[in-house]
């Protein structure tokens, strides 16, 4: 999944970065809200977490342009005694708010909370047939057998179990699993999809050729 990082303060924003990446999101941060407005026009994000005090642009502004003919989910960070805030960018638009300072964990929690309203989903466990993953704890089950795998193939699994039965073209699935500045290799995409091929069923991620890679819900 690929967050939109708006957070003007180094350390707070580095911290936050490294955090994301850590636990498998590909992750392009942003200090100013001009910037990540321009990013969000051409970049396929999943989700935005936005502080709305910015150095260039009123954080309520960009959240509103965020929010204008997007489905783009918002989560904002703000100062705990700016209870004003919390309750306009709620009014704006925002699907959530996290106070600052706050725990790493309750952040991931509230993010995962977000993306699964988006998805019409009320649970953390997403089953497909015999694949169960868990995103909460980065888990991953074939037929009730957990099965181990690296960040990215947790990632790419996950991007695919999410639109199960769609096509996902190769630059779109690499978009979402890799932020700017990160170097892709000319095959990673298809050494993933090998291990977990491997990993889980060899029927179960069909390629389309000349397209991308299709999850199909029949082979699970």
């Amino acid at each position: 999944m690929r967050v939109l990082l708006i957070e003007d303060d180094p350390l707070l924003g580095d911290g936050v970065r490294t955090a994301l990446i850590r636990e498998g999101y590909a992750v392009d941060w942003m200090t100013r809200g001009g910037d990540a407005l321009e990013a969000a026009r051409v970049e396929p994000f999943s989700l935005a977490i936005l502080d709305l005090g910015l150095p260039d642009m009123d954080g309520l502004a960009v959240l509103r342009e965020l929010r204008r003919g997007a489905s783009l989910p918002v989560l904002i960070l703000t100062a705990r005694d700016a209870v004003d805030q919390r309750i306009a960018g709620l009014d704006a638009g925002a699907d959530d708010y996290v106070l600052k300072p706050f725990d790493l964990q309750e952040l991931l929690a509230r993010m995962r909370v977000i993306t699964r309203r988006a998805e019409g989903r009320s649970t953390q466990l997403l089953s497909i047939g015999r694949l169960t993953i868990d995103e909460a704890q980065h888990e991953v089950c074939w037929d009730g057998t957990p099965i181990t795998l690296g960040r990215r193939e947790f990632a790419l699994l996950l991007e695919l179990a999410r639109h199960r039965d769609k096509v996902m073209s190769r630059p779109k699935l690499e978009s979402l699993l890799y932020g700017w500045g990160e170097e892709i290799g000319s095959n990673a995409l298809e050494v993933h999809v090998h291990h977990l091929r491997r990993k889980l069923d060899k029927h179960l991620i069909t390629t389309v050729r000349g397209i991308g890679y299709r999850l199909d819900s029949r082979a699970a």
